[in-house]
């Protein structure tokens, strides 16, 4: 099971929005507090849910929700606007909805910017995803000089010698880590799911068919589901039948499939509240 968590905060930390939302939601719901989550136009749109307006003091909440994902570190996402309001249990479209109308649909929202990590915790982070691929291959040791007593100018060049591989492996892991950042800012994220258009609309972004997703979403969260025992493993299946009915109601109507997409977009979320039931009852 240890594993399974640590896999879960590894995919959240890669920028995966299913697992950043299991994440928030195993740290929240011991305060009853649930989260639904969108990555549009460069921001991670999170919605809190609870069944009293009490439980989401907006203080409080904020600051633990940034200390979460502060603690995972997301590729790709810095900017986050959390929105707050009581439970609905019928609106499919939240994001479509609080976009249109946000005084009346919502109790508060707040945006906020992550903390990016420091040199030497990316190089901490970097170097622990390094381990889990497979063992590095050990660079060949240089020997030690044989007359090392007898040959102070020998035990110089030495010295000099081990400060120049220091210097060059030193420059080479600053280009590394600087052309790995100049990857990550130019590639695109690989959790979009759907973006937001001037007119408040939402509508799935060019390179990707929300509903395809959707379907595979749904067809992990129902394997794993026959499977589930713990209260982690149905907090799983819980955040992807949650993130497969998110992307499903962001299915444009012009899709040849949306009327489906739109019944699926229910079904999908009570199949998440089922789960979500059955990780309390654990």
């Amino acid at each position: 099971m240890t594993n399974q968590i640590d896999n879960i905060v590894r995919q959240a930390h890669k920028g995966s929005v299913a697992a950043i939302i299991q994440v928030l939601n195993d740290e929240l719901a011991q305060v009853g507090v649930r989260t639904r989550a969108v990555f549009a136009d460069g921001v991670l749109q999170l919605l809190c849910e609870a069944a009293k307006v009490e439980l989401l003091e907006q203080s409080n909440l904020v600051d633990r929700i940034r200390q979460i994902l502060e603690g995972i570190s997301p590729r790709n996402i810095r900017r986050v606007n959390i929105n707050s309001r009581l439970v609905r249990e019928h609106q499919l479209l939240w994001l479509e909805e609080i976009s249109r109308d946000p005084q009346n649909q919502l109790l508060w929202s707040q945006e906020i910017k992550l903390i990016k990590p420091n040199f030497w915790q990316r190089f901490a982070l970097a170097q622990k995803e390094r381990q889990e691929r497979g063992p590095k291959l050990a660079l060949p040791r240089m020997a030690a000089p044989r007359r090392f007593m007898q040959e102070p100018q020998q035990f110089q060049r030495g010295i000099i010698g081990g400060i120049c591989i220091s210097v060059v492996l030193l420059a080479a892991v600053a280009a590394i880590y600087k052309g790995l950042n100049s990857q990550v800012a130019n590639s695109t994220p690989a959790t979009t799911q759907a973006v937001v258009s001037p007119a408040g609309k939402v509508t799935p972004s060019s390179n990707v068919d929300s509903f395809a997703q959707a379907v595979r979403l749904a067809e992990q969260a129902a394997r794993e589901g026959k499977t589930a025992q713990s209260h982690e493993d149905w907090l799983v299946v819980a955040a992807k039948w949650q993130q497969a009915s998110d992307l499903m109601a962001a299915v444009p109507e012009q899709h040849p499939r949306y009327t489906t997409a739109a019944n699926r977009t229910a079904l999908y979320r009570q199949n998440s509240e089922k789960a979500q039931q059955a990780a309390q009852n654990k």
